[in-house]
Formats: C-alpha cells, sequence, structure tokens
C-alpha cells in the first residue's frame, strides 16, 4: 500500500516539524494496514487550533464549541463493510476522507490524561482514521470497538500511555 497525506498547518500555536508529520503517516498508515486495507490511500489532514476547529465544528455540524478531532469520511459504508467504487480513487489512490485536529486541545488534552503530546495526537488520529473507516460510539459496545482498535494501533507504535 501506497500513502499519500496531505499535510495543511494553519495554526500557530504548536510547531509542526517533520517528527510530527512522521507521526501522523506512521498512524494513519498502521490503523490502514490494522484494518487490512490495501488499497493506495490518500488522506488530508488539517492541523488547526480551538476557534477555527470550533468553527468548522459549527459550519459542519451545528455545534458551535471545540473539539479536538473531527473527521470527513469519503466512502459510503453498509453494515460495517466499506463500499468503494471506481469514483472514489483519483490518481491510483482510494479517497478516504479528511481529518481535522486541533493539536491545542491535543496539547490540553495530553496534560489533562497524564500522556505524552504525541501520544494525544496519534490517538486522535488513530480515532479519525476510523472514523473514516467507518467505525462510530454511537452505542457503548461499537465504543468498545473503537477504543480496543485504536490501543491496538497506538500499542504497534509504542504510543502507550
Amino acid at each position: 500500500m501506497e500513502l499519500k497525506i496531505n499535510i495543511e498547518n494553519e495554526q500557530e500555536i504548536k510547531k509542526v516539524n517533520k517528527d510530527l508529520e512522521s507521526l501522523l503517516h506512521s498512524v494513519v498508515k498502521k490503523a490502514l494496514e490494522y484494518e487490512n486495507i490495501e488499497e493506495n490511500c490518500e488522506v488530508n489532514i488539517l492541523l488547526t487550533d480551538n476557534e477555527s476547529i470550533r468553527e468548522i465544528n459549527n459550519d459542519q455540524r451545528n455545534i458551535d464549541s471545540a473539539t479536538d478531532v473531527l473527521s470527513f469520511p469519503y466512502l459510503m459504508t453498509e453494515d460495517g463493510e466499506l463500499l468503494v467504487s471506481e469514483e472514489d480513487y483519483y490518481d491510483g489512490y482510494l479517497q478516504i476522507g479528511d481529518i481535522v485536529i486541533s493539536l491545542e486541545r491535543a496539547q490540553e488534552q495530553s496534560e489533562e490524561f497524564g500522556h505524552s503530546y504525541e501520544r494525544e495526537v496519534g490517538f486522535l488520529t488513530c480515532h479519525s482514521v476510523l472514523h473514516l473507516l467507518g467505525y462510530d460510539h454511537e452505542e457503548e459496545s461499537d465504543r468498545e470497538i473503537m477504543r480496543q482498535k485504536e490501543e491496538a494501533v497506538l500499542e504497534l507504535l509504542s504510543l502507550t500511555r
């Protein structure tokens, strides 16, 4: 699997360097591998702050509050299975979706939960990739499935608490 990740940084609160970009790439790749996705994939990641993610959350979901991560899947799912058609590919890459992460909120949550900033960014990225693949956490049983998958992927990357 080849992976193309388009990272756009629109915030100035947290430094975005090659290490952070490498972390994002590693987490997306490992989450897709964990889910047995073998196609070449493309994912867009927007790194932002609390105010900008609040605006996006309000515009897209009519929720006027900041959040840590937003996921905008491109693919349709049915009964937990991805429905992929030729229209879902561009230039040879399966278009998975968009991820928006508030690095400001990631920093706050890493301090609140007592683990590293890298682990929090990794968790938010993995969580979002699972949403892009059709998982949700509306029901407790679904929440448990997502949490198990998140922890397994983060463990593979040594991003432990």
